[in-house]
């Protein structure tokens, strides 16, 4: 058996674990099924089932337990990390491309410049160790490349990019860099001293997308939407303090505490007339006054 089947056997384990815990040959016959669907051989036996534990565990950091009571394997995926969840999220689609490689011509995949990950594992060691990072920086509005310095405190995913979060040595204050318009990263052996109350995920607690808190407190925000978009911000909430006030045949009214960036003013503008702000009504005035400017850009 190819490691590219026994990697994809591991992702299916969790799959099936992920729906409902079970006992061993509920596992065996669900590989046994998947292996007709694929055309691989997952079909493993008890043996080969505990090493796949083992490689679980090493591989996913993922603890597959028994519940002797049951009779059943289980995940505690309540306990499990968000970096746990997404490198699950990775494998299978690493696994699905794959094995599924003779199907290629159905498969459209987005039309984008890389991410910039290939800086991730130099960035997550300069963050580790506290050293300082050099590197070359296109500004995104007129394309310039100038020579940055920084002190990288944390890395942030939005919108299908990533950002590392650090301090710009040439004016003390802390910005968003995305990876994707660095190149000729240098990770230094300088160290520099983070400071001891600031904490990277607190400071971006309230934080909608990528742009540092810009007032002393977060705002509560109300928001209505019409029912099938409530669906929509149900099943993928605008943020983690959402919370639903109530839902109506045509309306669901959430409330979120945020900070009012551009960041969350441009999402909201996305939605179109689908979203009517509630509170506050300064967000209420801007939001109106974009809509009028676009009208005339029509009219005119």
């Amino acid at each position: 058996m190819s490691k590219r089947e026994s990697i994809a056997r591991y992702s299916l384990i969790i799959k099936q674990l992920r729906k409902k815990p079970s006992g061993f040959n509920e596992i065996a016959d669900y590989l046994a099924l998947e292996s007709e669907i694929q055309g691989y051989d997952f079909n493993i036996s008890k043996r080969t089932f505990q090493r796949d534990k083992s490689d679980i565990r090493s591989i996913f950091d993922i603890d597959i337990q028994y519940d002797h009571t049951k009779g059943a394997y289980y995940i505690d995926f309540d306990n499990q990390s968000e970096i746990n969840e997404r490198i699950v999220e990775a494998f299978d689609t690493f696994n699905a491309f794959n094995l599924t490689a003779r199907l290629s011509n159905y498969i459209d995949f987005e039309k984008r410049r890389p991410r910039g990950t290939e800086h991730l594992f130099g960035l997550l060691h300069a963050i580790r160790e506290k050293v300082q990072i050099y590197f070359d920086y296109e500004k995104f509005l007129d394309g310039e490349i100038k020579p940055r310095k920084a002190e990288p405190y944390g890395l942030k995913e939005f919108k299908n990019r990533w950002y590392v979060m650090a301090i710009d040595l040439k004016d003390q204050q802390i910005k968003s860099f995305a990876l994707d318009r660095m190149s000729n990263l240098d990770i230094t052996r300088r160290p520099f001293r983070q400071e001891e109350n600031f904490n990277f995920r607190e400071h971006f607690k309230y934080c909608f997308g990528i742009i540092s808190p810009n007032a002393a407190e977060p705002e509560e925000v109300i928001l209505a939407f019409d029912s099938l978009n409530g669906k929509y911000i149900k099943s993928l909430p605008l943020h983690h303090t959402q919370k639903i006030l109530f839902e109506r045949e045509n309306e669901l009214r959430i409330s979120l505490q945020v900070y009012v960036t551009h960041d969350f003013y441009m999402e909201l503008l996305s939605f179109g007339d689908k979203v009517k702000v509630i509170k506050p009504r300064f967000l209420k005035d801007k939001m109106m006054t974009a809509y009028r400017k676009a009208l005339e850009v029509y009219q005119s």
